[in-house]
């Protein structure tokens, strides 16, 4: 069976629609879902055009349009995240029927338990009471009840077999009975009746229906909710955007600005899209970036980020990055769809929920029997409120719940603190990591080397070694480069032609007319470059300091050395004893020289380190250590760390890097700063934490509930549980569930 990829539903061999596009096969239940098909991707994504409707329980199910999921029955909600937040129908048709259900259920409530008042016993139980019992539970299980009656009757259709299954079984055979011993009471036997007259139900029916709608509007606020973090994110970016024109300022909505549109920002107001700051100066709050409410200077020539708030000054900034493309979009996206993945250990919850309803079914059906073959009179009475009673107390909206809620809670507040969770699975894995495997430039360290020291050698002077070496680095894209470009700043660039970058070694090209090398002892050995161990005397001493070292060559002779230094983050002494504290071993991995990496790793007290490794070396070093039997997160900035983050259990990228390192990663930590780590961790080993409690919770309550709906107490104790307080026994389950994954929100 295949499954299609528009509405999630399985594909029959004999009548799918198979279509090839991107390398892939694609199978479709209808022509109609097959001109729905968004080729080529290979995910159906929603457009500015259309919405595109998805299961918070199954994300593999999509659909272009509103409905029910065809394998939970659940509501599907919107897959793109809109700031002003859509309208939720479902909550409101639910508010709307749990409403009318209380209006006219409770009537039927009060007067079936009239006869526990014992001057209104015997007209509780006359022909008047009854009937208006059974005309006023009517609205409520037939208008009310109606989406779970609809629900379960298509899982049986769909064979996924669900919680509104339970639900329709069980309120449709109480209300069903209760009709027919009110309609046509000659058809059951002198046995069943009871003073004359055969039991009815409707308020078990009808308080069912109510305390399931109140469990659904619960669960629907709760969810909604959830999708706070995404609309308050959304928020940040203003509606419009002041763009300069040859008439002068013009106010355009946000989804029209271009990149190069040239857009004034005047105090008080956001960023409307990420950019470079033309003219003007001010101070920025970037608390949504960096986590800090302090402002930061801002002046031409730097970037400022949509959805910051301008301080008092007013600029011109020219549009670089619009729409989704912008660090906000980028974020928003990223935790709509982390909060639709699925952690592994919902798996555990799919595989219970695959066989439960079929037992629960066979445990009632085996209560009915029982109870009809050794109950007391009125047996059949007897068996059918037990086995209804099974029905409702197991259905297993709780399991259902029970991680999916954390996952959703647990990302947003990941979101408000700068921890963008991109899949469920690296959320579960951060929580058993061992190991912490770090990068030093732009992780450890800020990522912007100064140039500090030039050493020519014999022969040449410092300007002419620093020229030539800034002409060819300004061709490569290593941050050490950045470093020597920025000090070379006034110097004269030269041309450069057939400019060779080697990973991980050096860079090579005609300076000039002259060949140029620049890059680690080791590449200028491999060059053929002679006498290279007298700059490495030099070298040892400069990267003894934390400096890092790159040897030049110029025309097969030794240049010199050019020395930079990247400072250490403020924060990432604090960040790694934190990190210690929580029980994980810091592994710092660098391609710097082993002298560097040394003093890098004695300051900051690093429990090992290793240098000089290639992109390649990284990714087998890290794959080593998973073979050895260590829980591997890597975290790094550069597209060179890409390979180590895809082969590590969790890989960790720095905000302030490289797209190709944020792609690869499972998290992102926005400010680019270890304590996010910290707090990486601790939100996971939290939501685990969390989703262990619902499961727990969640399998004692239908482990205990089942055999207590069935009637195992009545022997010794004469107890039996009512179908009214096995529904809200139900409701209060999914209370819980949804209460204790909220818990999430507010903790620290």
């Amino acid at each position: 069976m295949a499954v299609d990829p528009i509405c999630g539903m399985e594909v029959d061999e004999s009548s799918r629609i198979r279509v090839e596009s991107g390398g892939k096969s694609f199978f479709f239940c209808s022509e109609h879902c097959r001109q729905k098909f968004l080729a080529p991707a290979s995910e159906i994504q929603p457009t500015s055009q259309t919405s595109l409707y998805t299961c918070p329980m199954h994300p593999e199910v999509k659909a272009d349009h509103p409905g029910d999921c065809p394998k939970c029955g659940m509501g599907l909600e919107a897959l793109n995240p809109r700031a002003e937040g859509e309208g939720n129908e479902e909550l409101v048709d639910m508010m709307r029927r749990f409403v009318v259900s209380i209006v006219f259920g409770l009537p039927v409530f009060l007067l079936a338990m009239a006869h526990l008042i014992p001057a209104l016993a015997s007209w509780s139980n006359g022909e008047l009471s009854r009937w208006l019992q059974f005309v006023m539970s009517i609205p409520v299980v037939g208008w009310c009840g109606y989406p779970f009656f609809l629900r379960g009757w298509l899982s049986v259709l769909r064979r996924h077999w669900n919680m509104f299954t339970l639900i329709a079984i069980g309120v449709g055979a109480a209300f069903i009975f209760s009709a027919f011993a009110m309609l046509v009471p000659d058809f059951f036997p002198p046995p069943m009746r009871h003073g004359g007259k055969v039991p009815v139900y409707f308020e078990s029916a009808a308080v069912i229906v109510s305390l399931v709608l109140l469990g659904q509007v619960l669960e629907l606020r709760a969810r909604s909710r959830t999708g706070g973090a995404i609309r308050s994110l959304l928020n940040l970016a203003p509606p419009l955007a002041r763009k300069l024109t040859e008439s002068g300022d013009c106010e355009i909505p946000l989804e029209q600005v271009q990149v190069g549109d040239r857009l004034r920002v005047v105090p008080g107001e956001s960023v409307p899209v990420d950019g470079i700051l033309l003219e003007g100066h001010s101070s920025v709050e970037e608390s949504m970036i960096t986590g800090e409410s302090l402002p930061v200077e801002k002046s031409a020539g730097e970037r400022v980020v949509g959805g910051t708030i301008n301080g008092s000054g007013s600029f011109v900034m020219q549009a670089e990055r619009v729409g989704s493309d912008t660090l906000l979009g980028r974020i928003v996206q990223m935790v709509a769809e982390a909060q639709r993945t699925r952690a592994p250990i919902q798996a555990l919850a799919d595989q219970v929920a695959g066989f439960f309803v079929p037992v629960v079914l066979l445990v009632s059906i085996l209560t009915f029997l029982v109870w009809v073959g050794i109950g007391p009179e009125p047996r059949l009475a007897y068996a059918i409120v037990n086995a209804v009673a099974v029905l409702i107390i197991a259905c297993p909206c709780a399991l259902g719940l029970a991680t999916p809620m954390s996952i959703m809670v647990a990302v947003g507040r990941g979101a408000r603190e700068g921890v963008l969770v991109k899949e469920a699975y690296s959320l579960q894995e951060l929580e058993k990591i061992t190991t912490l495997v770090v990068d030093k430039t732009g992780t450890l360290t800020e990522g912007r080397p100064r140039l500090v020291d030039i050493l020519p050698s014999d022969g040449f002077d410092a300007n002419e070694v620093l020229q030539l070496a800034a002409s060819l680095e300004l061709h490569s894209e290593h941050p050490l480069a950045a470093g020597i470009i920025q000090g070379a700043q006034g110097v004269p660039f030269l041309p450069v032609s057939s400019f060779q970058s080697f990973s991980g070694a050096g860079v090579l090209g005609d300076v000039a007319g002259r060949r140029v090398l620049v890059g680690k002892a080791e590449f200028l050995r491999s060059e053929k470059i002679p006498h290279v161990e007298m700059l490495e005397l030099s070298a040892s001493k400069l990267q003894a300091e934390g400096k890092s070292v790159l040897f030049i060559a110029v025309d097969s002779r030794p240049a010199g050395l050019l020395a930079v230094f990247d400072p250490i983050k403020p924060t990432t002494a604090a960040a790694l004893s934190d990190l210690q504290s929580l029980g994980l071993k810091i592994t710092m991995l660098t391609g710097d020289n082993e002298l560097t990496a040394a003093a890098v790793s004695k300051k900051l007290g690093l429990d090992s380190f290793e240098s000089g490794f290639e992109p390649l070396a990284k990714a087998a070093f890290i794959k080593n250590l998973r073979a050895s039997g260590e829980r591997v997160a890597m975290a790094g900035d550069g597209i060179n760390d890409a390979p180590a983050l895809s082969e590590a259990h969790v890989g960790i990228a720095m905000g302030n890097g490289t797209d190709v390192a944020i792609q690869s990663a499972g998290i992102t930590l926005v400010k680019g700063d270890l304590l996010g780590i910290a707090r990486a961790v601790r939100l996971s080993r939290e939501t685990m934490q969390n989703i262990r409690q619902n499961l727990f919770f969640a399998f004692l309550y239908n482990i205990f509930g089942i055999p207590i709906a069935a009637g195992v107490l009545y022997p010794f104790f004469g107890l039996l549980l009512s179908p009214i307080l096995a529904g809200a026994a139900m409701s209060l389950s999914s209370l819980c569930v949804i209460t204790n994954a909220l818990r999430l929100e507010n903790n620290r």
